[in-house]
């Protein structure tokens, strides 16, 4: 029997057989642990990271986040503001192999909201 990463490991191949990221339309990777969310945009072409947030690094500003939906949201909240000033209005959502729900869904909600279209 598979493990719950197998699983998403799986999935997340699936995935991205389908979806790349460009120089102008970057590909917004999240990722989930125990302890913190991530989220990154990733230029496939050049293989380069532009764009990086996370509880970890927002945590350092100020109070300790927790991998929760609200902190989830600020996450989105700090990518999209960093997209926009690298002047990126769409990016492509790897949801890395999680279903789209809770925290995952928290991140893409709060970076639409803050003006990324995907």
């Amino acid at each position: 029997m598979k493990s719950k990463n197998e699983k998403r490991l799986r999935r997340k191949v699936r995935i991205r057989k389908k979806i790349s990221g460009s120089a102008e339309c970057p590909r917004l990777v999240v990722f989930r642990s125990n302890l913190h969310i991530y989220a990154q945009l990733v230029d496939d072409c050049e293989g380069k990271t532009i764009a990086a947030a996370s509880t970890l690094t927002l945590s350092k500003d100020g109070e300790a986040l927790k991998s929760n939906k609200a902190s989830a949201a600020k996450v989105g909240t700090e990518i999209a503001r960093l997209a926009k000033e690298q002047k990126i209005e769409r990016v492509v959502f790897d949801r890395n192999g999680y279903i789209y729900h809770g925290r995952i869904q928290a991140i893409a909600d709060a970076a639409r909201e803050a003006g990324l279209k995907f």
